[in-house]
């Protein structure tokens, strides 16, 4: 029989979540440009201006528990749209503001709200659309933080230069507006909706018991559970620190900003070759193992960031670093999907990403407390590079996943999930 050249719509779905990804987190990822502007604009100190990023990404992960659910239920099209709105007309009222408590509640709270409206949705609804090739897709639709991250520093230094940091929070809110919606039309719930079945495999009888999932309920009574929890703690304690710090970190060695924002970026080129080299490679050699590996990696770089004080060494920290980053981003979803099902995906990488809530919390604001104190980012770098090596211990005492598999009598069995 000759083969069906349509396009799979999944990877529609997949181009959609791109798209929210590259506007919600490239106007995240943008704040490093902004940090000298925003302390010289209010006179705050580094820990008041870290916490602006910090109360940001706070939220967008922890309202991943209430987005979540909410696309199983409703559907992720119409969160990821309410989520696009709350994104640019925050950066747009960012834009606006005379007090620094102002920038708290305009950026961090509806910049935070708006992504964590759109992160979640996207990446649970990618999840449904396949099951052999869950980690490459994965991995690409979340290359789209990557290239926001590549984009935006560069891009938000030279909005500033030429419109003020205000102007910049305003051409990029529209932008964000409007890019987001736009991806939040090509996403879908699941292939079931249109009669299709995960990676658009012809529908078989044995397929029935594919689509399956542990109710957040039913997943907090696992151990598998509280280990990814752990590993996602420990990792983003440090994950997001050079994300808020990296540039002002530059400008302390005596480099420029721009190079600091040009060095920024080069995180998100690293993320796009971890996300699509990782989320591939793990498909074959085990998901559980990759992340692992990433974790590893992130530690070893954050030590060789101890030493980096010159344009090149710094440029080698963020390529790294970013791959690193780029497979674990890529990877945890599709991970947890392998241990808890796909049913109700959205809810239970909602309820695991609070995870990365508290790490961003208190990784970034914590880091510039040291810096207000010491001087020096030396403390929480080494702190952040252990923490991995904890991760790492998570992902060793995890073991492979497992998935029910309906039998002719209706029982069920376990056995190990291809990939994982």
């Amino acid at each position: 029989m000759a083969k069906p050249t349509a396009i799979f719509p999944g990877w529609f779905v997949v181009a959609g979540a791109f798209l929210v990804m590259f506007m919600g987190f490239g106007a995240a990822y943008s704040f490093g440009p902004f940090f000298q502007s925003l302390r010289d604009e209010f006179g705050a100190t580094r820990r008041e201006i870290a916490l602006i990023f910090s109360l940001t990404g706070f939220l967008y992960f922890l309202l991943g528990v209430v987005s979540g659910p909410l696309a199983d239920r409703i559907g992720p099209r119409r969160v990821i749209l309410a989520g696009g709105v709350l994104l640019g007309v925050g950066m747009l009222l960012a834009a606006l503001t005379q007090e620094l408590w102002q920038v708290y509640l305009t950026y961090s709270l509806c910049v935070g709200t708006g992504v964590g409206l759109t992160y979640v949705p996207a990446v649970g609804a990618v999840q449904r659309w396949f099951v052999r090739r869950r980690g490459f897709a994965s991995g690409l639709a979340v290359a789209g933080i990557g290239l926001g991250t590549l984009l935006a520093p560069p891009a938000a230094l030279a909005l500033i230069e030429t419109l003020g940091w205000r102007g910049a929070y305003a051409v990029l809110g529209v932008i964000a507006l409007v890019g987001t919606l736009a991806g939040a039309l090509l996403i879908e719930r699941s292939p079931e909706v249109r009669g299709l079945t995960p990676d658009g495999d012809p529908p078989r009888p044995t397929r029935a018991a594919a689509v399956w999932g542990l109710s957040p309920a039913q997943a907090l009574r696992t151990r598998p559970f509280y280990l990814l929890y752990a590993a996602g703690v420990a990792t983003t304690l440090g994950l997001f620190i050079p994300f808020a710090h990296l540039v002002p970190y530059a400008t302390d060695h005596g480099i420029s900003e721009r190079w600091g924002a040009l060095i920024l970026g080069m995180i998100g080129a690293g993320s796009i070759a971890g996300r699509l080299g990782m989320g591939g490679t793990a498909d074959r050699i085990g998901r559980r193992q990759a992340l692992a590996g990433s974790f590893l990696l992130m530690a070893a770089v954050q030590l060789w960031w101890l030493g980096a004080t010159e344009v090149w060494s710094l440029i080698v920290f963020a390529l790294v670093f970013g791959v690193a980053y780029g497979g674990f981003v890529a990877l945890m979803p599709a991970l947890i999907s392998d241990f808890f099902g796909v049913r109700y995906a959205g809810a239970v990488i909602g309820l695991i990403y609070t995870a990365a809530a508290i790490g961003n919390l208190l990784g970034p604001t914590l880091a510039g407390l040291a810096f207000d104190l010491a001087d020096s980012y030396t403390l929480p770098i080494l702190l952040s590079a252990l923490a991995n090596l904890v991760a790492v211990g998570c992902m060793i005492a995890i073991g492979n996943p497992a998935r029910p598999t309906a039998l002719p009598d209706g029982a069920r069995r376990t056995e190990p999930v291809a990939g994982a």
